[in-house]
């Protein structure tokens, strides 16, 4: 990314692209929930907005008649308007778009993936073999989602370095650079497009051809409608998923005695990935304001963009108690790492099964294994938070 002026008051003048935010935001969101719960600033096209509080971000993901979801990310200067049902859709189109996709992600069609997902990891693992140090987020977390999106998609497995190259240009640099935006969607557009074409009229169990088959009152997808959805299944089911696989790794690289307790105790291991989602989300989405309010005593004016942060949300101490620990054995956890309402997340079963295969197959692997000293973690830039670099050594 390039350069931009440091901020010096997080309130009127935020930035999610300033290293301190990268590095560690939770405590600039903690101030900003006492001292300015809705933060302002006018370093993006029509301003931005961040609020930091539960229940303002869960007023503001209800409420389609203020806020829509037509743009999902905030950047610097807007780009034209992009297709990806049914993410960027609103009522009442957005119903039969999501409707169409729950029957390819619900809990008994991506348990059938269990056995792919631990064949990847054991792959990956094998890869690393006895070495005394790896990068947990290169080696590991990062191929895991790319693989298992591109078998469900019925890609080839082998294109995950040109799907990174996509997330990073669309999530972190076209932030800053509006002008990699659409020259990357074309490609992503074109690839697809020959995807849909070898399938003609002889379809695979895989969901290229599944939406090929789909009907929305009665009719094939138009094209931009499926192509739009491809880039979001892939988008989607990649960056998000691979950084909540890191920063799990993280913890308990960071945490020896939550590592040596999921080790005695495998059975938390569910309980402690939800935990791990409320304390280290990795996505936050965006709003644009499409009519004014006002909201937590701060007005938003229309074609505002709104930082609709979820891992804020999750870091709530009026919502959830000792906000700001990591408690592997939480018990009580309505944490929105999802998101809610209509836009909660269709893959939330699926990024549960990786990140549990994930964490597991790692911990059977290597059970002792800590942050390399020394050496840096680097965390992503944009609105998906993950660990990129983390180096590790392993006994």
């Amino acid at each position: 990314m390039g350069k931009h002026a440091p901020v010096s008051d997080w309130g009127t003048d935020f930035d999610h692209r300033d290293p301190r935010w990268i590095e560690n935001p939770f405590p600039i969101w903690d101030e900003l929930r006492v001292r300015c719960p809705v933060a302002r600033s006018a370093r993006f096209e029509d301003g931005a907005y961040f609020p930091s509080r539960y229940e303002d971000v869960c007023e503001i993901a209800y409420d389609s008649e203020h806020f829509s979801s037509r743009r999902v990310i905030v950047r610097e200067k807007k780009v034209p308007l992009q297709s990806a049902p049914p993410i960027t859709s609103d009522p009442p189109e957005h119903t039969p778009a999501r409707k169409l996709l729950l029957p390819a992600f619900t809990p008994q069609a991506i348990a059938r993936l269990e056995p792919r997902a631990r064949a990847i990891c054991r792959e990956l693992l094998d890869r690393i073999g006895d070495r005394k140090e790896a990068d947990a987020a290169v080696d590991y977390a990062q191929h895991i989602p790319v693989r298992l999106i591109a078998h469900m998609l019925g890609l080839p497995e082998d294109d995950g370095e040109l799907f990174r190259k996509w997330i990073h240009l669309v999530l972190e640099v076209g932030i800053s650079d509006e002008s990699v935006i659409l020259p990357t969607l074309q490609e992503m557009s074109v690839y697809f497009s020959a995807e849909i074409n070898k399938r003609g009229d002889h379809r695979g169990d895989d969901l290229i051809s599944f939406l090929l088959d789909a009907r929305m009152s009665g009719q094939p997808l138009s094209e931009p409608h499926l192509i739009g959805t491809l880039r979001l299944l892939l988008i989607a089911g990649i960056d998000t998923t691979w950084s909540g696989i890191g920063a799990s790794l993280w913890h308990l690289a960071a945490h020896a005695d939550d590592r040596r307790r999921l080790l005695e105790e495998p059975a938390l291991l569910p309980t402690a990935i939800e935990e791990f989602l409320r304390a280290y989300a990795p996505v936050t989405m965006a709003r644009e304001v499409v009519k004014e309010t006002t909201l937590g005593g701060c007005p938003f004016k229309e074609k505002g963009q709104v930082m609709l942060s979820f891992p804020a949300a999750n870091r709530d101490p009026s919502k959830f108690a000792q906000a700001d620990r990591v408690l592997i054995d939480r018990a009580e956890n309505p944490h929105v790492a999802f998101g809610l309402g209509r836009h909660r997340c269709v893959g939330s079963n699926l990024a549960r099964l990786e990140m549990t295969v994930a964490v597991d197959e790692w911990l059977r692997r290597f059970p002792n294994f800590a942050l390399a000293p020394g050496m840096k973690v680097t965390w992503s830039e944009g609105t998906v938070r993950g660990p990129r670099r983390l180096p590790v050594t392993l006994s």
